[in-house]
């Protein structure tokens, strides 16, 4: 699949025209729940937003330079292809979430997924290097951190083993029971390719409901 290179504009934070508004968006983020308001003034002092275009990529497989990502509105993927270019999408990130490669950052291995945009998508990010000696100062935040990493990876592999263990209509019952947010919001072609399934069989299964 060939990928966008359209370039993607950042304007940091605290000079953005809506700072109040995207500061408030911040705020809602999974792992930020910790910071006192200085704390995340600390943050958004590192951080740019960037607009992505729909399947604009953020992150490139393979890649070595990485970024840290708060969504603030819109929906990404992680996406891992194997050289024959077959793609499995290993997850869905809408607002609130973020998106990382800490885990590759931090042993020093290039990313091992891209990141790709499933909706024009807003989000906050700063490079890796500044978010983890952010999260050295302050405790907390890198033990939320870590363990929101830790059950991402876990929910990750979960679902690839239901894959394995389920069928079609299984897995498409699993994904709704477990995320009924993002059902309606995600095409159908990608939805189909994240449980491993035609669109065909994917178009006769939802009208069967």
């Amino acid at each position: 699949m060939v990928q966008s290179t359209t370039p993607i504009t950042d304007i940091p934070l605290i000079q953005h025209p809506l700072r109040l508004m995207l500061s408030n968006a911040l705020r809602q983020n999974t792992v930020l729940d910790c910071l006192n308001d200085e704390e995340l003034g600390e943050l958004e002092s590192l951080l740019v937003i960037a607009e992505v275009k729909k399947e604009d990529l953020l992150l490139a497989q393979g890649s070595v330079e990485m970024e840290q990502y708060f969504i603030l509105e819109g929906l990404l993927k992680r996406v891992v292809a194997n050289p024959e270019g077959k793609e499995m999408i290993l997850r869905f990130a809408g607002a609130k979430d973020i998106e990382t490669s800490y885990a590759a950052w931090r042993l020093e291995t290039p990313a091992p997924y891209s990141i790709r945009a499933v909706t024009k998508v807003r989000v906050a990010k700063c490079p890796m290097p500044q978010w983890a000696e952010l999260m050295s100062r302050h405790p907390q935040l890198k033990h939320d951190f870590e363990y929101e990493v830790m059950r991402l990876m876990s929910e990750i592999m979960a679902h690839t083993i239901t894959l394995h263990l389920l069928d079609a209509t299984g897995r498409m019952k699993r994904f709704q029971r477990k995320h009924p947010e993002l059902a309606t919001l995600i095409p159908k072609k990608d939805l189909a390719l994240h449980l491993n399934i035609s669109p065909e069989t994917l178009s006769r299964l939802l009208h069967q409901e």
